[in-house]
């Protein structure tokens, strides 16, 4: 874990302190240029309520914008500005001079896509591509190899790694503020909505939800040598599935250990989108997460399960090595901020690809990077499934 230089004098007093957002690097750094030509593949929630309003507030515009069904573009593109529906993507590629493909479909269909796209006389320079890149670690490989030989840049939208505590608390790490780590949990209670194409396929929680919190580790500790496992079925959830409430623990040769609990049941009360029974009974939606260190402790929420209420998630922590620790507080750190991950973050993967795109460097979330995360995914399916350890290394 890369250990940077602590600044102890500037470290800001009151919470409402507008600095805080700098010395937590909560915002990513946007690309030089504002007048990339980004073209649009999707018209659904992702990219009609997340990418293309999180753009806009940045400065940036898709040219175009194509879909299965063109009524959906059409009125997507009305919403947002954009200037063109296509009928087809080699026709958006021929025609709107696209530099980044922002793909937006869900992943059994993202890699016919991408081979088009890559195989197409006028490729873009680069892909934006969703999570999970793809469901499985081979699927992936594919997809990345494809990208890899038509010299275009792959960005996967792990949109979680921009979630402002998530990024709050990578700094802390990066900079030792808690010492070296060890234990990080992640307590998720949320009833998420299933897609459609969610039905049917190998793997529902894992590769859907669980990808969210098992990348956050990546990119918070790094790749896990091990991980432990136990699965169940949603009863809320109607479709035949396996893998619906999950349970992991990763381990780390270098110390430490991780566990992230994702319970999509979250008891006996009404499923936002309509069903189960009408009665609430107690129940407590919310993530929560928590990061103890030699030298500290970090807690934070998440605000994404109010959506679309506003809520930005929250980040507190304390530290030995705090200079003048708050006396009124006992100790404890609570930066504030405005912005949220719901849609606000999702401008985050697009500034990664548009700079690695200037820079002629590798995107912050490479699509070859990403494979590790997928991987991590098949590793909690194959020890929930068999009831063993599992090393993620094998699928790498």
């Amino acid at each position: 874990m890369t250990s940077l230089s602590l600044p102890h004098p500037d470290w800001p007093d009151a919470d409402d302190d507008p600095r805080w957002s700098d010395w937590l690097n909560l915002e990513p750094s946007p690309p030089v240029r504002r007048d990339w030509r980004i073209g649009a593949v999707g018209a659904g929630f992702i990219m009609r309520d997340c990418h293309l309003p999180a753009y806009a507030a940045a400065g940036l515009h898709a040219v175009g914008i194509v879909s299965r069904h063109r009524r959906s573009a059409e009125e997507v593109a009305a919403l947002h500005g954009v200037e063109r529906v296509y009928d087809s993507l080699e026709q958006m590629l021929d025609q709107a001079d696209v530099e980044i493909l922002d793909v937006a479909v869900p992943p059994q269909a993202q890699r016919g896509l991408i081979e088009r796209a890559v195989g197409h006389r006028r490729k873009p320079r680069g892909i934006l591509a969703q999570k999970p890149l793809a469901m499985s670690p081979d699927e992936g490989k594919a997809i990345v190899q494809a990208c890899q030989q038509a010299g275009v840049r792959l960005q996967v939208n792990q949109n979680m790694r921009f979630d402002q505590s998530i990024r709050g608390l990578k700094t802390l790490l990066d900079r030792s503020v808690l010492g070296e780590p060890v234990l990080a949990t992640i307590d998720m209670r949320a009833i998420p909505h299933w897609m459609p194409w969610a039905q049917g396929g190998r793997s529902l929680a894992t590769y859907i939800m669980s990808i969210h919190h098992l990348d956050t580790f990546r990119y918070w500790l790094g790749d896990p040598d091990r991980v432990l496992a136990s699965t169940r079925p949603d009863p809320r959830t109607s479709f035949d599935h396996h893998d619906g409430i999950n349970l992991a623990i990763l381990e780390y040769d270098a110390g430490p250990r991780a566990s992230t609990w994702d319970d999509v049941w979250s008891g006996p009360s009404p499923d936002p989108h309509g069903e189960g029974p009408r009665r609430r009974i107690g129940q407590a939606i919310e993530i929560r997460w928590r990061v103890e260190g030699t030298r500290g402790v970090a807690l934070g929420t998440i605000g994404w399960p109010d959506w679309p209420q506003r809520r930005p998630s929250t980040l507190r922590f304390t530290s030995l090595d705090d200079p003048h620790p708050p006396e009124d507080r006992q100790g404890w750190r609570a930066p504030v901020w405005s912005s949220c991950w719901f849609p606000d973050a999702f401008r985050g993967p697009l500034f990664g690809l548009a700079r690695a795109l200037e820079t002629h460097q590798p995107p912050d979330i490479d699509g070859a990077d990403n494979l590790k995360t997928l991987a991590l995914c098949e590793a909690v399916l194959v020890a929930a499934r068999e009831h063993r350890v599992v090393d993620p290394r094998q699928w790498w």
